[in-house]
């Protein structure tokens, strides 16, 4: 009778799981193996795939210039946007780490841009903003500036509107930093308080190491966010000038989906995320160095 028991439970659970094991079988696990597959592959959509071995991966290193210069125009993108997200994400939740009437709404007006995301309106909507007629040009031309520069065509400018895209979407970090302020305790202030310290070395010295574990977590999910960045630099900037904003996920979908060269997509798609894993590796190593965790103190 137990037996009988144990093997309708089982059954339940399996039933409750298979929806989302179908999912991930079919879904998932078969379109990573076929694109595996598809990376060693001359394959243009409309015929059969033919077998090329590693040639997608030498044309990609050894004889495609513009996959070099949108894997560079990525890593600049990452290692400038990044950082600046994270660093106005943390200095808006420390001024919302008040109780203070209002604060509540003010929060959720900070975390909209973030709500809406990498949409097609969002980018539409920076691309007037940033545009020879758009608001910016208008608002240098009342302070009596030259407004007449195309922000988007000029090769020094163009990918900064995009840092400051992503610098502007910064309320889920932003979320996150709070909740990690929140949980500092007050009595480590007071202390510092009574020895003398003032707000930069409170900060120094108290909020920033016991906000390392947040900071590692925030570094990671934006630094891989960063490295697959697609939407703004397509509706934004269409990858120009010069490729200065083709990224390198852009130049995936348009190798992959415009010039039908399926196999040499699957090969990028592979490499990227080799390099995603690896950088994510470098920086896991790294933590145990600047990540301060509570429990060890003990």
């Amino acid at each position: 009778m137990a037996n009988v028991r144990r093997r309708k439970d089982e059954a339940a659970g399996y039933l409750f799981i298979g929806p989302w094991l179908f999912g991930f079988l079919v879904l998932t696990l078969l379109p990573i193996l076929a694109s595996l597959w598809l990376s060693f592959t001359d394959y243009d959509i409309l015929s059969p795939p033919r077998w090329a071995g590693l040639k997608n991966f030498g044309t990609m290193f050894l004889a495609d210039p513009r996959y070099w210069r949108s894997a560079a125009a990525t890593l600049y993108y990452a290692a400038c946007a990044v950082p600046l997200r994270l660093g106005v994400a943390l200095g808006v939740a420390m001024l919302l780490n008040k109780n203070r009437r209002g604060v509540a709404a003010f929060r959720a007006l900070y975390y909209a841009p973030s709500v809406v995301g990498d949409s097609i309106a969002v980018a539409v909507m920076w691309r007037q903003i940033f545009g020879g007629e758009g608001l910016l040009n208008s608002l240098l031309r009342l302070a009596g500036l030259p407004g007449k520069r195309l922000w988007l065509a000029d090769p020094r400018f163009a990918i900064w509107t995009l840092i400051l895209l992503a610098a502007w979407q910064f309320g889920s970090a932003m979320l996150i930093f709070l909740a990690g302020l929140k949980q500092i305790p007050g009595e480590l202030y007071e202390s510092a308080s009574i020895d003398g310290a003032g707000p930069a070395r409170k900060f120094l010295r108290i909020t920033l190491p016991m906000l390392t574990p947040i900071i590692f977590f925030n570094l990671v999910m934006q630094m891989i966010n960063g490295l697959i960045v697609f939407t703004p630099a397509l509706v934004i900037t269409d990858g120009k000038p010069l490729d200065t904003t083709n990224f390198y996920a852009l130049y995936l979908y348009r190798r992959a989906f415009e010039t039908f060269q399926m196999g040499y997509g699957s090969a990028m798609a592979w490499v990227l995320m080799a390099a995603v894993a690896l950088l994510s590796a470098l920086v896991f190593k790294s933590s145990s160095r600047w990540v301060f965790y509570e429990s060890e103190s003990a």
